[in-house]
């Protein structure tokens, strides 16, 4: 573990300057500079003055725990397709199953659609990114056009259908997950 590049990345998390820090730690700026290259170490009494001031402790420092990762790469998406409905789907967030929401996207070729889902606690909300889709609730048939969203609390059989002659994407988001 580098000391200094975890300290510094906290101190830029405060929009603290070296100086700044310096001054309320009652240190020099050329101290915290030397700390945060890894040219020195502090005491232990210093680090928990620098922790205290930088909003944290000792324990939380030196854990193992991960930074949540918050933005997601085409890499880190997967993607499935079926072609007897004539779909595609991308999870955007992996492993959004064990989420409270999971946000994916549907690509429908035309005469193409979702799979029909079973009623559920929650919600589901979409937006047309391309073409125009059918939203299908129950017996109710709504048209949904690029551009557009809908949200409804899921109490009936519900899917999407392309009728349309053009690829229809949507993004999708459902609560809790059911994809």
């Amino acid at each position: 573990m580098h000391i200094g590049e975890k300290i510094k990345r906290l101190r830029v998390e405060k929009q603290l300057t070296q100086e700044e820090l310096a001054n309320r730690c009652e240190l020099s700026k050329g101290f915290i500079s030397q700390l945060e290259n890894d040219l020195t170490s502090p005491s232990i009494a210093t680090l928990m003055d620098i922790l205290d001031i930088l909003g944290t402790n000792l324990q939380e420092f030196f854990s193992d725990h991960q930074v949540e990762k918050i933005v997601f790469t085409e890499e880190d998406m997967f993607e499935s397709d079926n072609n007897d409905l004539k779909y595609k789907i991308m999870w955007l967030v992996p492993n959004a199953q064990k989420n409270e929401m999971e946000p994916i996207m549907v690509t429908l070729e035309p005469g193409g659609h979702f799979v029909e889902d079973n009623p559920h606690e929650g919600e589901e909300f979409g937006y047309v990114l391309s073409g125009n889709i059918h939203l299908h609730i129950g017996e109710r048939h709504i048209k949904v056009k690029k551009g557009e969203s809908f949200y409804f609390k899921p109490k009936a059989n519900h899917y999407i259908s392309n009728a349309g002659k053009t690829q229809a994407k949507v993004i999708w988001i459902s609560t809790p997950p059911t994809f």
